[in-house]
C-alpha cells in the first residue's frame, strides 16, 4: 500500500510529508510526525549551528530499532532548492574524490530531512571552504565511568582551556558522553587544532591518571574518561547541538550551563538521564541558545 502523502508549504517551499504516524521510537511511541514537529520548533536555535556546514545524516527509516545508514551524499530525489556543495572528501588522495553534501541552512531543508527519518545530524568543525572555527573536546566514559565522570573532566578541561584564553561550552552527546565546544579563530588547519587538543588531553591525563585517558586503545578506558582529541580531524564530524539521537527515547544533544555540569559532577542530573525532545524545547524557553557564543569568532590557539 503506497504511503499517504501530505503536501505542505514551508517558507514558500512545497514538500510532501509521508507516514506521519509511523513510530520511530517504539519504546515511547514517538512518531515521525513528532520528529518533524520537534525539528520545526527547534529550528531557530539549531539552524545557525548547521549553516555553511557539510551535513552527515544518520537515517532510521524503520525507527531506532530497525537499522540505520549514514548518508553524506545528497540523495537522488533531493529537491532543486536544497543547498548542495560538492566538496573533496577530507583525507582523500589529491582531492580526487568528491561528495555532494547537503547544507541545511533553512527550515524547508530541515523538514525535508526529518521526513526522510534523518534523526541524527552531524557536522564537521569547519564551514565550507574554511579552516575549523570550532574545537571540540569529546569526552567518552568507559564503564563503569559515566556522565558524572565526564562532568568532572569537563570542569578540569574548562579551567585548563581558560588558562590559554579559550572559552568552552558544554553539551551532552545525547548518549553517555558529552562534548566541550570552543569557538576559535578559523585561521589554523585541522591538524594544528588536533595537535593542541591532544597536548591538553595528555596534560590532564598526566595530572589525573585515575580519571583521564588520552590514548585511543579501548583496553585503557574502563573506569576512565577518554578525551578524544582526534574529533578535530578534518574528516570527523560531531553530533550537532539539538540533534536527536537514536536511543530508546528521543534524547537530544543538549547544551548545558556550567552550574549544571558542576551538579552533574556531584552526581545529580545530567549525570543520570538524557534530556528528551520535549524537555529541550522547554529549556530553550528558559535559557535560549546556550551555545550562541559558538557563532562568534574565537581566539587563535596557542602554538
Amino acid at each position: 500500500m503506497p504511503a499517504e502523502r501530505f503536501p505542505v508549504e514551508v517558507q514558500g517551499r512545497t514538500l510532501e510529508l509521508s507516514n506521519l504516524d509511523k513510530v520511530l521510537y517504539p519504546t515511547v511511541g514517538f512518531t515521525k510526525g513528532e520528529v518533524i514537529d520537534y525539528y520545526t520548533r527547534i529550528a531557530p536555535v539549531l539552524l545557525p549551528h548547521l549553516t555553511d556546514r557539510a551535513l552527515t545524516r544518520i537515517r532510521y527509516p524503520n525507527g531506532v530499532t530497525g537499522g540505520s545508514f549514514y548518508e553524506k551524499n545528497a540523495p537522488a530525489a533531493t529537491p532543486s532548492w536544497v543547498h548542495v556543495e560538492t566538496l573533496p572528501v577530507p583525507g582523500s588522495t589529491k582531492g580526487r574524490e568528491t561528495i555532494d553534501y547537503v547544507v541545511a541552512d533553512d527550515l524547508p531543508t530541515l523538514v525535508w530531512l526529518a521526513n526522510l527519518a534523518a534523526l541524527e545530524l552531524h557536522t564537521p568543525q569547519w564551514k565550507v571552504g574554511a579552516h575549523p572555527d570550532l574545537m571540540v573536546i569529546d569526552l567518552d566514559p568507559g564503564e563503569p565511568a559515566a556522565l558524572q565522570q565526564c562532568c568532572q573532566v569537563a570542569l578540569l578541561m574548562r579551567d585548563r582551556l581558560a588558562a590559554d584564553g579559550i572559552d568552552s561550552y558544554p553539551k551532552t552527546s545525547g548518549k553517555k558522553g558529552m562534548q566541550l565546544c570552543c569557538p576559535i579563530a578559523g585561521t589554523q588547519p585541522a591538524d594544528d587544532v588536533s595537535s593542541y587538543a591532544r597536548r591538553i588531553a595528555r596534560e590532564l591525563e598526566h595530572g589525573q591518571p585515575k580519571l583521564v585517558v588520552s590514548k585511543m586503545a579501548k583496553n585503557l578506558r574502563p573506569g576512565k574518561v577518554f578525551i578524544d582529541w582526534s574529533q578535530n580531524n578534518a574528516a570527523k564530524t560531531t553530533v550537532a547541538p539539538y540533534s536527536l539521537r537514536a536511543q530508546p527515547v528521543p534524547s537530544v544533544s543538549t547544551p548545558l550551563t556550567w552550574d549544571e555540569v558542576s551538579a552533574g559532577a556531584a552526581g545529580r542530573r545530567p549525570a543520570t538521564t538524557p534530556y528528551t525532545a520535549g524537555e529541550v524545547l522547554d529549556r530553550i524557553e528558559q535559557h535560549g541558545d546556550l551555545l550562541a557564543p559558538l557563532l562568534d569568532e574565537g581566539p587563535e590557539l596557542p602554538r
